[in-house]
């Protein structure tokens, strides 16, 4: 039985049932899947992944969501080979598998897939969305990086933004009303702060009634009361996206 005391209520949800449309390929030492639209395009989003990792299903789903709107979609393995979190792990030992994988040490992962997009695809304006873990990682870039165009954290632990709220790029960020990891009051301090230091566009939204996760662990028919959420997270991130690139 794994430890009570969870950090990450990333069990929440469903593992879909998908096998994804695109293809696994080689970037130099990371591997990633990229699905490509079937017309031409300059635009590139980068998803990065939550603690479960490249290969999950649902974050394959939404990758090729992406491509569905238009957009060269690519989920690099930003653990680099190293074992995704599983379930069946003792929750206990979560902070210590952490360590080695932390989201603001993906700097050069991310300069690699950059190089990728450009050369291999053409890209010319590129964005980036990730999940819980992806998310705290696209707060990183946002503040960091200057060759994406925009980003979308979708419940990413405000981690990155306690001390720097000076975005580069417009962000969006989505919150959950019940996450129990990332309580309201401190999405309201990074609105503050936001509201304070931040010179570019950016929007926080909370979704009402939902939990960590619900843009892509939750199927769109889970329940009645969630589906209008799902479908208008998705949606959002995608509008977020069609504004900036």
């Amino acid at each position: 039985m794994a430890n009570e005391s969870r950090p990450c209520p990333c069990d929440i949800g469903d593992r879909f049932d998908y096998g994804g449309r695109g293809q696994e390929v080689q970037v130099e030492h990371i591997k990633a899947y990229v699905c490509k639209p079937p017309a031409s395009t300059d635009k590139a989003v980068i998803v990065i992944h939550d603690i479960f990792g490249w290969q999950l299903p649902n974050t394959r789903y939404i990758t090729d969501m992406l491509t569905t709107n238009g957009y060269i979609a690519i989920c690099p393995d930003f653990f680099v080979g190293q074992e995704a979190w599983k379930l069946s792990n003792d929750w206990a030992t979560f902070d210590d598998w952490l360590k080695t994988r932390e989201a603001h040490k993906i700097d050069r992962e991310v300069d690699v897939v950059l190089k990728h997009l450009r050369e291999q695809y053409g890209a010319k304006k590129i964005g980036v969305i990730g999940f819980c873990w992806g998310g705290a990682a696209v707060q990183h870039l946002m503040l960091k990086n200057p060759h994406l165009k925009t980003g979308v954290s979708l419940y990413g632990v405000i981690k990155f933004m306690e001390n720097k709220c000076s975005l580069l790029h417009p962000t969006f960020f989505i919150f959950a009303e019940k996450d129990e990891v990332i309580p309201l009051e401190q999405v309201t301090q990074l609105e503050q702060k936001l509201k304070q230091d931040c010179k570019v566009h950016y929007e926080v939204k909370i979704y009402p009634g939902q939990t960590h996760g619900f843009v892509h662990r939750k199927r769109e028919d889970i329940s009645p009361q969630d589906k209008p959420y799902i479908e208008e997270g998705r949606k959002d991130m995608i509008n977020w996206l069609n504004k900036y690139l």
